[in-house]
């Protein structure tokens, strides 16, 4: 019997209330690991977002990319408000998932 995948939204930061980005994958450790290394052209490696904030986990491709477009969509504070209350010290959570 295969497993399920999963399928992660993930909220990246460049420090502490800094920038901010949104994003969805089935990998998050090697996504993350790809803004990390400045390997993901565009927003990220230009504004150096790349530290793992906030993280969701769904086993429907479809509920997590209604969630990322729901976080895209919502205001800055709201994004702000899940790392401040599930990771209050704003560490990078890659460190932790690896």
């Amino acid at each position: 019997m295969s497993e399920a995948i999963q399928y992660y939204v993930y909220i990246l930061f460049s420090k502490k209330n800094g920038t901010l980005y949104v994003g969805v994958t089935s990998d998050l450790v090697k996504r993350v690991w790809q803004h990390k290394n400045k390997l993901v052209k565009g927003f990220t490696q230009k504004y150096n977002v790349d530290k793992l904030g906030y993280y969701e986990i769904t086993n429907d491709i479809n509920s997590a990319i209604a969630r990322e477009k729901q976080l895209k969509a919502g205001n800055r504070q709201a994004k702000l408000d899940l790392i401040e209350i599930h990771n209050p010290n704003w560490n990078d959570l890659y460190y932790e998932i690896i």
